[in-house]
């Protein structure tokens, strides 16, 4: 029908605000339309409580308003299956709603087109796939989990006009302005875990706290492959971190982290077998904070689907670029699409897509 893209992408706007509140389940979603109205809005809830269709049903329930013959835009295939909450379509078929319009077929193998099934099967009118690439994008960690066990991947840093993020001096902060910084924590608070090096642990000390009102703090995950992470750290005073190290890292204990052997790659740790152990642990998306040698491993894994980035009016003519090198030559260097540019106070924010 004419006017399904436009509510899918209401739909969508309330899959946003459910961003790194879900894991292990996906960013969902859900709008109910009577006689052309928005009658009712849902998202997921966190772990364990109500997903989308369920919280939008209770909407409309506390509402007072009668759903017979009512169409439900939901950006994920309802789920059929008991899990720590019962089936969606059940929900759904309980309500009396006619039509359900979805955005994308859940890639879960437990439903996987059956819900599609069960609601078509009961007389309801399903139409699938509006504006499916949107809602793919949207819940790709979770997608990527449940068909490759790996999670989305987001770089990001803020650098200078020539692609520094210090000077020469060790200078950072702050290369970008409060702007920026504030819209740098507002990605923290939609994504599962952050990913630094042990180099900037070191140097920096940092919280990889969420700071902004009603932010969450992410998993903090630091790549050390020979434990060198001071036990003071302060990343490691919540008692939530992760410390991946390489199978020959040295017997220490850090009060507050949970230590890793992983197997060593190229220049560190393996870091495909990082994010596999972070996809097991319901982390699906993982910003990556840097410095330069990360950016480096993970771009060399074939593993940054999303490149953050804000640039700062300055030029530094030396110190640490964005990306270690050594250089790629053009014919191999990672390649990235525009998605996004917009100015952040005076910053520039530059986001950009895997190619």
């Amino acid at each position: 029908m004419r006017n399904d893209a436009r509510f899918m992408g209401l739909a969508l706007d309330l899959a946003r605000r459910a961003l790194g509140r879900t894991s292990p389940n996906p960013p969902v979603g859900a709008v109910i339309v009577q006689d052309g109205v928005v009658v009712a809005e849902g998202w997921t809830q966190p772990p364990g409580q109500a997903h989308a269709e369920p919280h939008a049903l209770q909407a409309a329930e506390r509402a007072g308003v009668l759903l017979q013959g009512a169409t439900m835009y939901v950006t994920l295939e309802p789920c059929c299956h008991h899990g720590r909450t019962a089936p969606c379509t059940d929900a759904v078929l309980r309500a009396g709603i006619s039509r359900v319009v979805v955005g994308t077929v859940d890639p879960f193998p437990l439903v996987a087109g059956k819900g599609i099934a069960q609601l078509r099967a009961a007389g309801l009118d399903v139409v699938v796939g509006v504006r499916e690439a949107e809602c793919r994008r949207l819940m790709l960690g979770f997608i990527r989990a449940q068909t490759e066990g790996l999670p989305e991947v987001t770089l990001k840093a803020g650098i200078t006009l020539d692609g520094r993020i210090a000077s020469a001096t060790g200078e950072a902060r702050w290369i970008t302005g409060p702007a920026a910084r504030e819209l740098s924590h507002r990605l923290r608070d939609q994504h599962d875990a952050i990913v630094v090096g042990v180099g900037t642990v070191i140097a920096d000390d940092p919280e990889l706290t969420t700071r902004i009102p009603g932010g969450r703090d992410a998993v903090p995950v630091v790549l050390d492959s020979l434990l060198r992470t001071p036990a003071e750290a302060t990343v490691l005073r919540r008692g939530t971190a992760l410390v991946y190290c390489a199978p020959e890292a040295p017997a220490v204990q850090l009060p507050g982290a949970t230590i890793i052997r992983v197997p060593r790659g190229p220049t560190g740790v393996d870091v495909r077998a990082v994010l596999r152990d972070l996809t097991a642990r319901g982390l699906h998306r993982v910003l990556v904070d840097g410095g330069a040698h990360v950016h480096r491993s993970f771009l060399d894994a074939g593993m940054a689907d999303r490149l953050e980035l804000f640039v700062n009016a300055r030029v530094l003519a030396g110190g640490p670029g964005f990306v270690a090198g050594p250089g790629y030559a053009l014919a191999q260097a990672p390649s990235f699409q525009i998605d996004l540019v917009e100015r952040v106070g005076d910053d520039l924010r530059l986001a950009l897509e895997r190619g």
